[in-house]
């Protein structure tokens, strides 16, 4: 079936002003355009508006997805596979913060008592399940799954009291990381001492193990995998470099 310009948008929900920018930018073309300049759409033309949307949906920059898309090597059966799993994914977080909300009402309304612990359960699940989707394959390979499980059991157990000051103190790392780049400081100066005692103290809290090596393992993976070196950098750069150095010196494993 072939459809207008006008007909694709009122089918896919978006403005006509859109696919013709879409046009403009390489991202979706008609299959054809007819003497008089109107842009007609075919199937394969609907099948990739429909993973331009899915695409979109996850988040993922335009540019990227034009590139993804024009990729000799894509593949609309996996990918499609890829977008269930990603959003069953989501639904799985979805659906546990809304039991906590429900629970929640449940108490306020004059309902069974929610414990401490159940107030957070679902923020706390869910930081565990993103870091293993993350990097859960990298760190399992290097230390293995008894560590990491018991690191994720760790993390579970926290009161939300300890969970907060985790989360204050990775802070409190990335604003001192940032101050030392920025006033020109040296990962062997009082400052970098500073830092990697607090960041051993950031790892202590959710491993059970943490000796030097371990400590400067998870150091070096700041600066050899492009993901925590983007985390670590995402407003100053060379923060991931100087957090990795600093601890090296600290735990003498250079």
């Amino acid at each position: 079936m072939e459809y207008t310009i006008k007909e694709l948008a009122d089918l896919s929900g978006i403005s006509t002003r859109t696919l013709r920018w879409y046009d403009e930018k390489g991202l979706l073309y008609p299959s054809r355009t007819n003497e008089a300049g109107y842009r007609f759409y075919g199937e394969a033309e609907v099948n990739r508006l429909q993973e331009i949307l899915f695409l979109k949906e996850l988040e993922i920059p335009l540019i990227n997805i034009r590139q993804i898309l024009d990729s000799p090597g894509f593949n609309r059966l996996e990918a499609m596979k890829s977008h269930l799993l990603e959003l069953e994914k989501r639904r799985e977080k979805i659906n546990a913060l809304i039991l906590t909300v429900n629970k929640t009402l449940s108490e306020i309304q004059g309902g069974e008592k929610m414990s401490d612990k159940e107030k957070f359960e679902a923020f706390q699940s869910n930081a565990v399940k993103e870091n293993e989707e993350k990097y859960g394959k990298e760190i399992r390979e290097k230390y293995g799954d008894e560590a990491i499980d018991s690191s994720h059991a760790k993390m579970m157990n926290m009161t939300q009291e300890e969970y907060t000051q985790l989360e204050e103190l990775g802070n409190s790392i990335q604003e001192l990381l940032q101050q030392a780049i920025q006033e020109g400081k040296e990962p062997s100066g009082a400052e970098g001492e500073q830092i990697a005692e607090m960041h051993r103290k950031w790892c202590s809290a959710s491993m059970n193990k943490l000796n030097d090596e371990i400590h400067a393992g998870i150091a070096r993976m700041y600066v050899e995998d492009e993901r925590f070196t983007a985390y670590y950098d995402k407003e100053v750069k060379g923060c991931a470099r100087f957090l990795r150095d600093a601890v090296l010196i600290f735990t003498k494993q250079q």
